[in-house]
């Protein structure tokens, strides 16, 4: 089917490289949008990984610039969520509409916390990097790299296939065996980067496109920062998928038709057509 509405633009979890999503964009695809995606951010040395993800951010605007006809729907799951807004505030009249994917957007006592953890240092004994620089990356192969997730108790809810899929994405040859695609240094460095900002900057720099976020309902990272900022920033545009921060994968299906209800929603709504034209005037304004 040739795409017939704007085309989706997705950022993928820290960790979790985008052809994990594959069954997300064959729904997406199937409804009349393409899809694009990067395949793994922090490993292209042009783009480091630093302090509030400010080259993480670069990419993404550029991989729009270069692979996209925008204005583009910003689709991103946790990390991924986050480059999105950083993007769509960055470049407003690139994008018609963000939906978020287990993002908490952090604020208020939360993002204090995270920019005095980061700046002490302490955020490495907190942060979920504590757990990836000692994740397991190396198998005698691509099988055994595939039972060994399939024993953990965060993989065993996913829906068939996407085991495969990550394991196909997130594993390559390496060293006569068969290792983590998604080096475990930088899923670390990601984790302790984390932006503190992003409340602050939306009050300075808002998106001028609609927000939704969609959320797993027994997400312990949604309990742990809060959805207070995040229903703010969204003006109420909140949903939930039964499920984990992992939502993507254990429901597929119900997540990529989620996206597409909210993207049905800011179409209806106008703002989705009013958005990008509106950014660009103040853009040229502003110049």
């Amino acid at each position: 089917m040739a795409p017939t509405h704007p085309a989706i633009v997705f950022a993928h979890a820290n960790g979790f490289p985008a052809g994990t999503y594959r069954t997300l964009f064959d729904v997406w695809r199937r409804s009349g949008h393409a899809v694009h995606t990067i395949e793994k951010f922090g490993h292209d040395e042009r783009y480091p990984v630093t302090s509030n993800w400010p080259h993480l951010r670069d990419q993404l605007i550029h991989f729009v610039e270069r692979e996209a006809e925008a204005p583009v729907y910003l689709v991103g799951h946790s990390m991924g969520g986050y480059l999105c807004v950083l993007a769509a505030s960055r470049r407003p009249d690139l994008v018609c509409g963000v939906v978020l994917l287990d993002s908490p957007l952090l604020g208020g006592v939360v993002g204090q916390a995270m920019r005095i953890g980061k700046f002490s240092g302490a955020v490495k004994r907190f942060s979920p990097g504590k757990v990836s620089q000692k994740r397991r990356h190396h198998w005698p192969d691509a099988e055994a790299a595939h039972a060994h997730f399939a024993a953990k108790p965060a993989f065993a809810g996913w829906a068939p296939g996407v085991l495969r899929d990550y394991i196909a994405c997130g594993t390559e040859p390496q060293d006569a065996g068969h290792g983590l695609a998604f080096r475990r240094e930088v899923e670390t460095q990601i984790y302790n980067t984390l932006p503190h900002h992003i409340a602050p900057l939306l009050r300075r720099h808002p998106l001028g496109s609609p927000m939704a976020f969609i959320g797993g309902t027994r997400s312990v990272e949604n309990r742990q920062v809060g959805l207070r900022t995040t229903q703010r920033l969204t003006h109420g545009r909140v949903s939930m998928i039964e499920g984990s921060h992992l939502f993507p994968f254990e429901k597929p299906q119900a997540a990529a038709a989620a996206v597409l209800g909210w993207l049905r929603a800011f179409a209806a709504s106008g703002e989705a057509a009013r958005a990008p034209v509106e950014a660009a005037a103040a853009m040229t304004d502003a110049r």
